[in-house]
């Protein structure tokens, strides 16, 4: 029994540690999101989560993945998309994406036909999904899976392109959750609010940009050290800020 119990253990760990921003990102992401609720998106969060702060039901959508009964929206935490096209120019996903997720999820949470247990579920992965939106490789070309086919080496040891941006950087980083929060650039009142404003075309754009410089600067097969986390952890860091800044704008004009 312990040794199965240890295999699953180490399966699970295997197959979901080094997804979507990883734990850490998505729970900066709802940090983030947290400080800048109204209190009445506050409140009606709280009801519908019991309680649960955003950063606790942030993995949540990666947690599901496990469950074959949600096997239907893995396209969910991703777009691909060529270099240089537009989403909106982009051919669709049948079985959806990360955009079409976004917008299920809003729809969701306004319908007042849906049980509390509904919108809990779709609040849930709307949290996710904007932290993935905000995560380069999940923008990636559709021919290496969004980086996951581009090996790579980082300090000594074999990752991909997509795993260094889900979760390798930031855990090389050092800093739990909480920490990394605090350890985000201090934005002016201005600057935060001219990020919330900004539409969903303009999220995708600016990743989109990010994306391209990715591939650009990370030729398969590097041998990447600290120099390269030196380089685009303030991108890593920027984006986690977005995406908690543009999630708190979302929920206050869902709640208000």
């Amino acid at each position: 029994m312990f040794q199965f119990t240890s295999f699953i253990s180490l399966l699970y760990l295997l197959l979901f540690s080094s997804m979507d921003w990883g734990q850490i990102g998505h729970r900066v992401v709802g940090e983030v999101a947290e400080q800048y609720l109204t209190v009445r998106a506050q409140k009606a969060i709280d009801d519908l989560l019991d309680g649960a702060s955003l950063a606790s039901v942030s993995t949540f959508a990666d947690e599901i993945k496990s469950d074959p009964k949600y096997r239907s929206l893995s396209s969910w935490h991703y777009v691909n998309l060529p270099l240089g096209m537009t989403y909106a120019a982009s051919k669709k996903n049948s079985k959806g994406d990360v955009v079409m997720a976004i917008n299920i999820c809003i729809d969701k949470i306004k319908d007042q036909r849906e049980s509390k247990k509904e919108k809990s579920f779709y609040l849930k992965l709307l949290v996710h999904f904007i932290g993935d939106l905000h995560q380069p490789m999940h923008l990636g070309r559709k021919k290496d899976r969004g980086g996951n086919n581009i090996r790579l080496k980082w300090l000594g040891k074999s990752t991909n392109l997509h795993r260094l941006w889900d979760s390798n950087l930031i855990k090389s980083y050092g800093m739990r959750y909480v920490e990394l929060t605090h350890d985000l650039d201090q934005l002016s009142s201005r600057e935060r609010n001219q990020i919330k404003k900004q539409p969903i075309a303009v999220w995708i754009a600016e990743t989109q940009v990010l994306t391209k410089m990715i591939y650009e600067n990370t030729p398969a097969n590097s041998k990447l050290e600290y120099p390269y986390q030196y380089r685009y952890m303030p991108v890593v860091k920027m984006q986690l800020q977005k995406g908690g800044l543009r999630l708190a704008a979302t929920l206050n004009t869902l709640f208000k």
